[in-house]
């Protein structure tokens, strides 16, 4: 009888330890995915001002003129951005330019997985305006 007793209760202390350390793993995930989503979404912001910063001084050494397509942007010598961000994701987002055209641009980033890559869609349009909103989890 004491060494069903004694079996019964490693059992349930196995068992404790076993839920104790799934609550603890599950609070570390989800600040992981955290940190995550918020150097993403830095990233993403950066890298669409940079697009902005590019599209504008294409335009200032070009009479004015915005490019037709992003690409354009890294065949000129100098470049004046290294790569089109818009052809794979970055990072947790898509970039795309939804208008380019010689009067002006709008580009934006969002996540490829609201809630899990980020949660914020940024937006730039002519003139650098730079306007970030929350994604819907929807999406």
């Amino acid at each position: 009888m004491i060494k069903k007793d004694r079996r019964a209760r490693s059992f349930v202390t196995i068992m404790i330890v076993i839920a104790v350390s799934a609550f603890l793993l599950r609070f570390a995930v989800d600040r992981l995915i955290q940190i995550n989503m918020s150097q993403n979404e830095s990233n993403a912001s950066a890298n669409l001002k940079l697009i902005s910063a590019a599209l504008e001084n294409y335009a200032k050494d070009n009479h004015g003129i915005f490019p037709a397509e992003l690409a354009t942007l890294t065949k000129t010598s100098p470049r004046y951005i290294q790569k089109d961000y818009t052809q794979v994701p970055l990072k947790g987002y898509n970039f795309i330019c939804s208008r380019l055209e010689p009067s002006g641009y709008s580009c934006s980033a969002a996540p490829v997985k609201c809630g899990l890559t980020g949660e914020i869609i940024h937006n730039v349009s002519t003139g650098g305006v730079l306007i970030s909103e929350e994604c819907s989890k929807k999406e």
